[in-house]
């Protein structure tokens, strides 16, 4: 369902999401998330609301204060180096508060839980929380939760995949590319806005799949004009390999496994 089924509290809560660009973007600007530079690549959309370079972004930046703790309950972990203890999927952290927010938000990193400070939602938690569910919690409706869940890997997958063709259209020299990566995003936009059962039943495999070839294209308009060879990683096993100041300009590093290597003046 896109709206909650509370007489005009979802419709409500739908519109102002639609686009939040429109009441942020003069007043806070791109200061609200990554900045961007660039521009949309000379595609002409067929909204007229269509959010200039940057604004486009302000959806994908996690809002951890809109949305009903989606991450510290969906997702398990196991205690280890990055989080303090162990919790099932589906199982609420013990940190969580009633109003949603963390109670050791301050002190995460000191309280064990580092794992929580660099996880990105790009912004999938607070979309499903006031879009796909209306403003309606899985604490005010029980029988939403496991299907909320559920529904929180495939809104984040489809955000990162905003965000990665946000990045095509930012760049200038990836413009032969443009269009498709407009319409592309376009309609994972318009998909991330369907109901929780249309989102279950999304094909996001073959999603990425189209983006990938994308993404790919891009990469290679982009890298062409760097001077000189061009060397090609891709899926190169460089554990621990020594790469202090190497000129890796135009190098694909594509799936290549990096631990421990040293990248130091590279």
């Amino acid at each position: 369902m896109a709206t909650s089924s509370a007489p005009g509290r979802g419709r409500r809560v739908t519109r102002a999401w639609r686009g939040p660009w429109r009441r942020s973007w003069h007043r806070a600007g791109p200061a609200r998330g990554p900045r961007c530079v660039g521009d949309n690549g000379g595609v002409n959309s067929p909204d007229p609301a269509t959010p200039p370079a940057g604004a486009r972004r302000l959806d994908l930046v996690a809002d951890c204060g809109d949305c009903f703790g989606l991450c510290c309950v969906a997702l398990p972990f196991s205690r280890s180096h990055d989080f303090a203890a162990n919790k099932a999927a589906g199982t609420p952290c013990r940190n969580l508060k009633d109003d949603f927010r963390c109670g050791i938000h301050a002190s995460l990193r000191e309280s064990g839980y580092r794992g929580c400070t660099v996880f990105d939602c790009f912004g999938a938690g607070q979309k499903i929380s006031r879009v796909t569910y209306g403003g309606v919690s899985w604490r005010e409706r029980p029988g939403t939760a496991r299907e909320m869940y559920d529904v929180f890997p495939v809104m984040r997958q489809l955000h990162e995949l905003l965000w990665y063709l946000s990045d095509v259209l930012d760049m200038p020299r990836a413009r032969p590319v443009h269009e498709a990566a407009h319409r592309s995003r376009t309609e994972i936009e318009q998909l991330t806005r369907a109901s929780a059962q249309d989102l279950l039943a999304a094909d996001v495999p073959a999603i990425r799949a189209g983006v990938n070839a994308l993404l790919l294209e891009a990469s290679e308009l982009v890298r062409a004009r760097v001077p000189g060879r061009r060397a090609d990683h891709r899926g190169a096993d460089l554990v621990g390999a020594r790469l202090r100041k190497a000129d890796l300009r135009g190098a694909t590093l594509r799936g290549a496994l990096l631990v421990a290597a040293d990248l130091t003046g590279a």
